[in-house]
């Protein structure tokens, strides 16, 4: 059963990094589109720092990586709502290189993958529903928790307690990290005069 199991993670982690690399190649060119004027550059870097700043501000950290922090993701979302899911996407795959760097976490390359720069990257989905911000908030965490999900089930399954199964262990886990991540973000910007700050950031 164990070989078995070890066998079916080998294959997984293949397919897995398979799907990495096309979603990488896929950022890439939709990247490629992207223009940045200097001001929207000093905005990006600017709300790069404060998200790493927010990151380090934790509730909760877990002791196999991942916190619920003080609404982290929030100047992430600013940055989609305000430019699109590309530099948004930008921003994300930035930050989650600097977290990486920071406070790594590393199991194998492709578990990187899919705990760094992808749930980051997904954050950008926020982007494509900008005018509603709720609904584009809860998308852009679906992302993030579905890349972290599949790095918990592959991955991370040994350390689930026994007789539990890796897909119950990965999702409550990841829920317990992302749903209220979410809500502390949701409330955050419900707090914030979002359309100002948007129109104080510019083109």
């Amino acid at each position: 059963m164990v070989e078995f199991l070890a066998l079916m993670s080998e294959h997984l982690s293949s397919a897995f990094a398979l799907l990495g690399v096309l979603l990488m190649i896929v950022l890439g060119l939709c990247l490629r589109r992207v223009r940045m004027s200097t001001k929207t550059l000093i905005v990006v870097a600017l709300m790069l720092a404060l998200t790493i700043l927010l990151y380090h501000l934790r509730i909760y950290h877990f002791p196999q990586g991942g916190s619920i922090t003080a609404g982290s993701m929030v100047p992430l979302l600013l940055l989609s709502y305000r430019y699109g899911p590309g530099i948004g996407a930008l921003a994300g795959f930035l930050c989650g290189l600097l977290i990486m760097i920071q406070d790594p976490f590393i199991l194998h390359p492709v578990q990187v993958l899919f705990d760094y720069p992808l749930p980051f990257v997904a954050i950008g989905l926020a982007g494509a529903l900008s005018r509603h911000l709720m609904l584009s908030t809860a998308l852009a965490f679906l992302g993030r928790f579905l890349c972290h999900f599949v790095s918990g089930l592959v991955f991370f399954s040994s350390y689930a307690p026994e007789g539990m199964s890796p897909v119950i262990y990965s999702l409550t886990v990841n829920a317990s990290l992302m749903i209220p991540e979410c809500l502390i973000c949701c409330l955050i910007l419900k707090l914030l005069p979002v359309r100002r700050l948007l129109s104080a950031m510019g083109e």
